[in-house]
């Protein structure tokens, strides 16, 4: 009989084999990849697996657990907190690297184009200067893209979106290795220099994060270094919360905020928290401020005077020249409807863009052009603006770095090119804090449009780039517009400081970007200095988050969304109470006995059609009339390491003397687990029998099938599971709920919807 549920069924498990189209292409014209990939965004990927946030308390583990006496974990969690301080003094002194080398490249370009612009304003030619700007910015984008296209892609963009699944629970490959530490780096020196529209705050977190998870694994698996310390921490769950800590050092080192750190791993990243991690997660942030603050202090020649806490500073605000009225409010509220209603634009075109370049930019050297051609056409729109700008300002009492003169008076400069000629970071500062009257209506005007354009163009790139700096220089120019014009409506009264309105306007605009609330706020307290502007920020924030939700979502979960990406939010969507588990769950199952055939478990593992990861183990004796009940899970990693080490005896019946295995041996394989088809298994010893009673997880986490999706998706999402086994009322295994069974379904526009599942 087919109900209606069956017929349900039916609709879902129809999988959209996406490779299918691409492989015909590939028959009839050979070694021709296509030109577009068909690409929606209402899949879900399978090929990205999750982490095993769960342990498996097997045997062998709770022999060694019960081992270690008090002493011993005293030990475990001092070697805790060398690791954290570890982290922060490594992110820290990346953070320097960083910085010290942009400033010196991009001083050099940055002279020798205006040396060249003085030499050619007098006597003509002008066009030559343009050449040598664009050429200068295209080429060093070129070496900056050619690295992240070709040698390690996952180190694009910020890495926020990365880093937020991988403390989810998704597994991305590569995502925390060395190699891509070193293209982050360069990535980011290299797209900064290239005069593009970002900032190199957002890739901090990426670097932290993988700094974080190679220290606390005692080893390095690209360069087959082991050092034999840490190895406890070989295992998901303590990688994750290390990996938090990590992000935290990264933002604390970006901006000088440490509490910001703390409160960004929580809000934005870390899908799994507990008390005394906080504390530790404080202390790596505090370490990472700390190390970048005296070691830039040296380098800057003032050994004693900590005052560079961040890569980015911006500067002191004065607490008496720069209050704020009780009438401003609604000033400020407005402005955060503004920021939310450009945020949630920026993050639309920058949709559509994406899903073009997914499409139809795939190719690396696709990519790499595309990356040239954004940093020509970014130098050629800052030049046209220089150049057509006429808006003179005196040199005198003024902090410019590279002041240009072009077709201005002598002693005076360009205003234009104080926001273009330079890195994002100082012209943020400049906005902030230049006196009133040095910038004219018209150039912010201007400035604001292009940059914008720019700066959405320009996220996504294969360049490593964050968000987090252009953002707040877009919003800085229309927040410090919207002041000019105040005082020019006020008749310049006196509470109407552009400076105020520019940092209101910047956290607006990166507020409607990125959606975050309670981290960004105390970020930008702590990154000026004062605490009087908390209240503001906050209300601009909130509004600038409730507007833009209204429309499309943040720029970070969007990204994850058009990834494909199984990604677990807090909570399940609000209307599923109608589904239960039976519906959710994929069948049929895979099992095995309790004592295998060892040919059995090969052909499972080697079975590529059903890439299962988790084995539930039933009794193994088939002949009696009981019912085979559950016994236990266990994982493709484990059995793995079980054949690679040769564990099985030749006859059911003889008393296991096996191998030994220690927890050691699972640890030394971790994390990069040899490939099944690596491991060779002779005819004789596929007829051998191997025992999984001690290897298995003897205690997995069922549910019955009735339970409701919700119910479902709690117990996975707070337990940081990766099998849910369901269960009939005689304990016979019916399914598995894994994480792809959870995150097909989505709140939609029209409630409910299901994705497909893809194997893109």
């Amino acid at each position: 009989q087919l109900t209606p549920s069956s017929f349900l069924r039916i609709g879902q498990l129809s999988n959209v084999d996406l490779n299918e189209d691409i492989h015909e292409l590939e028959t009839e014209l050979p070694r021709q990849r296509p030109n577009e990939i068909p690409h929606n965004e209402k899949l879900l990927s399978l090929k990205y697996e999750s982490l095993d946030y769960d342990n498996s308390e097997n045997q062998l583990f709770l022999e060694e657990e019960r081992r270690i006496n008090h002493a011993a974990f005293r030990t475990v969690e001092i070697k805790r907190w060398v690791i954290c301080a570890m982290i922060g003094i490594l992110t820290g002194l990346v953070a320097c690297f960083i910085d010290i080398v942009v400033e010196n490249l991009a001083g050099l370009k940055y002279r020798v184009v205006k040396d060249n612009i003085d030499k050619f304003t007098t006597k003509g030619g002008l066009s030559f200067s343009l050449l040598l700007w664009a050429t200068l910015n295209a080429s060093v984008v070129m070496v900056g893209s050619v690295i992240v296209a070709f040698i390690e892609p996952v180190a694009a963009g910020s890495g926020i979106p990365q880093i937020k699944c991988y403390l989810n629970g998704v597994k991305i490959p590569h995502v925390v290795r060395l190699k891509t530490l070193v293209i982050k780096v360069c990535g980011v020196i290299l797209s900064v220099v290239g005069g593009l529209a970002v900032g190199k705050e957002g890739p901090m977190i990426h670097s932290g994060a993988v700094i974080a998870a190679g220290i606390s694994q005692g080893r390095s698996t690209s360069l087959k270094r082991d050092f034999k310390i840490f190895e406890y921490f070989r295992r998901d769950t303590e990688k994750r919360d290390f990996v938090s800590a990590g992000a935290a050092a990264g933002v604390s080192a970006a901006f000088g905020a440490p509490v910001g750190g703390v409160l960004f791993s929580l809000e934005e990243g870390a899908s799994f928290w507990n008390q005394f991690l906080t504390w530790r997660i404080f202390f790596a942030s505090m370490i990472s401020t700390f190390t970048l603050n005296s070691v830039l202090s040296v380098y800057h020649g003032n050994a004693w005077d900590l005052s560079s806490p961040g890569l980015i500073n911006f500067g002191r605000f004065d607490s008496e020249k720069m209050g704020y009225t009780i009438q401003e409010i609604p000033i400020f509220i407005f402005m955060g409807v503004v920021g939310g209603i450009l945020g949630a634009l920026f993050n639309a075109l920058n949709y559509w863009l994406t899903m073009f370049r997914i499409r139809y930019i795939h190719r690396p050297c696709l990519q790499v052009v595309e990356a040239m051609l954004v940093a020509a056409v970014t130098a050629t729109v800052g030049f046209v603006m220089i150049y057509c700008s006429r808006d003179c300002q005196p040199i005198q009492g003024s902090s410019v770095a590279y002041p240009l003169q072009l077709f201005c008076a002598d002693g005076e400069y360009n205003s234009m090119a104080t926001a273009f000629f330079n890195t994002p970071e100082k012209s943020v500062v400049n906005l902030f804090h230049d006196p009133p009257g040095s910038y004219n209506p018209m150039t912010l005007g201007m400035f604001t449009l292009m940059y914008f354009f720019l700066a959405c163009w320009t996220y996504g790139l294969t360049v490593s780039a964050g968000v987090f700096i252009p953002s707040l220089l877009i919003g800085a120019a229309w927040g410090r517009l919207f002041g000019i014009s105040l005082s020019y409506l006020t008749k310049g009264s006196i509470w109407a400081d552009p400076g105020k309105y520019a940092l209101m306007g910047a956290a607006a605009q990166l507020g409607g970007i990125v959606r975050m609330t309670l981290s960004l706020t105390v970020i930008m307290m702590e990154a000026t200095g004062n605490v009087t502007y908390g209240f503001p920020i906050m209300l601009v924030l909130m509004t600038a988050k409730i507007v833009g939700d209204y429309f499309v979502e943040g720029l970070y979960d969007m990204h994850i969304q058009l990834q494909s990406v199984p990604f677990l939010h807090w909570e399940a969507p609000v209307t599923s109470h109608s589904l239960t588990a039976r519906e959710v769950m994929s069948t049929p199952v895979t099992c095995l006995r309790r004592i295998e055939r060892v040919g059995t478990v090969v052909d499972i593992l080697s079975d590529t059609s059903s890439n299962h990861n988790g084995f539930p183990v039933v009794e193994s004796n088939p002949d009696t009339t009981q019912v085979a009940g559950l016994r236990g899970l266990i994982l493709r990693s484990q059995l793995i390491v079980l054949l690679k080490h040769k564990v099985f005896v030749e006859r059911a019946n003889l008393s296991l003397v096996q191998r030994r295995l220690k927890l050691k041996d699972f640890r030394d394989a971790y994390p990069r687990f040899p490939p099944i088809q690596s491991i060779h298994v002779s005819q004789d010893e596929r007829e051998c029998m191997i025992d999984l009673s001690e290897f298995m997880n003897p205690s997995p986490y069922t549910v019955p099938q009735e339970a409701s999706l919700p119910r479902v998706f709690k117990l996975f999402r707070a337990l940081g599971l990766r099998h849910l086994v369901v269960v009939d009322n005689r304990n016979e295994v019916v399914g598995m709920v894994t994480r792809k069974d959870l995150a097909r379904y989505r709140l939609g526009k029209e409630g409910l919807e299901e994705l497909s599942l893809a194997q893109t």
